[in-house]
């Protein structure tokens, strides 16, 4: 599951809903139902929780633990299931400082909750202690790729690359170049790596070979080679690999496409991953399907509830929300706005640039718009919304 968390994060960031750790009263107390007839890794996992019952000074069970729900959550989109990774390492703070796992699943947790400066840390720490590890360079490669800072996330990329299977190296970089004014290089150097290690022996592990799929067609869309990001999204869903992130980008794929029909089916029994319901609510609202009413409502109570808690990894997803369901743009705005202040990924800034499109307030989209010229970031559906804004009065 490792090289599956680290795609997630590089391709969407860290914008699923509440993650705030819960800590229950007792090693007994049931937190949550997970799906065990369904799922081998969920059993086997309900298993070693009910072993922690009587082991509970088992560092390495309570890490093993904490793993565990973490892949859990990158792969089903559940972010409760972060709260409680969170909570099965707590009582080891103050005895792991020379534990490089735990201060790699430290890092791994603290970025989700939005602390990337603590999170960079936590892995630097983690890569000084076991030098390596590619695997602390890859997250914060993905920190510094949320934050835009592009050079330092591909320091951290040429830091990993001798260390890693070369298709590994390839895609951090290629990831990062894709981002700074390289894109068809990059989509060709990445094309080519999977091709070389697609026929070699053994062949890559099927996590790494699903990032790579999923970005090469996610750099196919920008380059208007739709048939070829088709093709990419099928081959890693051919693959096997649970990935909700690979799900939300073919589902925006297919959305983009006018073939929302093909939603409700790649997405059927999606619904506990908010950003894949979101999906769902817009495919049912394009088909009239008679589920889309209470997927909105369902999506609503969500994102009211974390706006109470003062919660703001939803933000991305409920202006969204906002502007294609609701139609309040102002609002979506608000959020695209406050969550940019945070997040700069290019989905963050299209979301910036439709809202404050769409609620006739183009200068709110300034700091999208500076970013779209300094990072040299190639995308035609991108050049367009400029183009937009900039006739509303905004500055390209």
């Amino acid at each position: 599951m490792r090289f599956s968390s680290w795609a997630w994060l590089l391709a969407l960031g860290v914008s699923l809903a509440d993650a705030a750790p819960f800590t229950p009263s007792s090693d007994s107390e049931v937190v949550e139902r997970l799906p065990l007839t369904s799922d081998p890794a969920a059993r086997q996992l309900e298993s070693l929780r009910r072993q922690l019952v009587g082991r509970p000074d088992d560092h390495a069970l309570r890490l093993d633990i904490g793993r565990r729900y973490f892949s859990l959550a990158m792969a089903q989109g559940d972010p409760r299931l972060v709260g409680y990774a969170t909570a099965a390492i707590a009582p080891l703070a103050a005895q792991s400082a020379d534990s490089a796992d735990y201060w790699l699943l430290r890092g791994q947790l603290e970025q989700f909750s939005h602390q990337f400066e603590p999170a960079l840390a936590s892995l630097e720490k983690a890569s000084q202690i076991n030098p390596k590890d590619p695997e602390p360079l890859a997250w914060r490669a993905a920190i510094f790729m949320v934050q835009a800072r592009y050079a330092e996330a591909l320091a951290e990329c040429e830091r990993l690359a001798p260390l890693a299977v070369p298709l590994f190296g390839t895609g951090c970089r290629a990831y990062a170049q894709a981002a700074t004014g390289g894109l068809g290089p990059a989509y060709e150097s990445l094309a080519a790596a999977v091709r070389t290690a697609t026929a070699a022996t053994p062949p890559p592990a099927p996590e790494l070979l699903l990032w790579a799929y999923t970005r090469l067609a996610e750099m196919a869309i920008r380059l208007q080679k739709s048939d070829a990001a088709e093709q990419y999204f099928k081959s890693a869903l051919r693959l096997g690999v649970i990935d909700q992130f690979l799900l939300g980008a073919y589902a925006d794929f297919l959305l983009a496409q006018q073939r929302p029909a093909e939603v409700l089916t790649l997405l059927a029994g999606w619904e506990r991953s908010d950003i894949l319901l979101l999906r769902l609510a817009l495919a049912g609202k394009a088909t009239r399907d008679s589920r889309a009413t209470d997927w909105a409502n369902q999506l609503r109570d969500r994102f009211q509830a974390a706006a109470l808690r003062g919660d703001p990894l939803h933000e991305q997803e409920a202006a969204r929300f906002d502007l294609d369901i609701e139609g309040n743009p102002a609002k979506a705005l608000a959020a695209a706005s406050s969550n940019y202040t945070v997040q700069k990924e290019p989905r963050d800034a299209e979301i910036l640039m439709r809202t404050a499109l769409a609620a006739r307030q183009a200068k709110a989209a300034q700091p999208a718009l500076d970013w779209l010229r300094t990072s040299r970031y190639e995308d035609p559906a991108f050049d367009k919304l400029a183009a937009q804004l900039a006739a509303q009065g905004a500055t390209r």
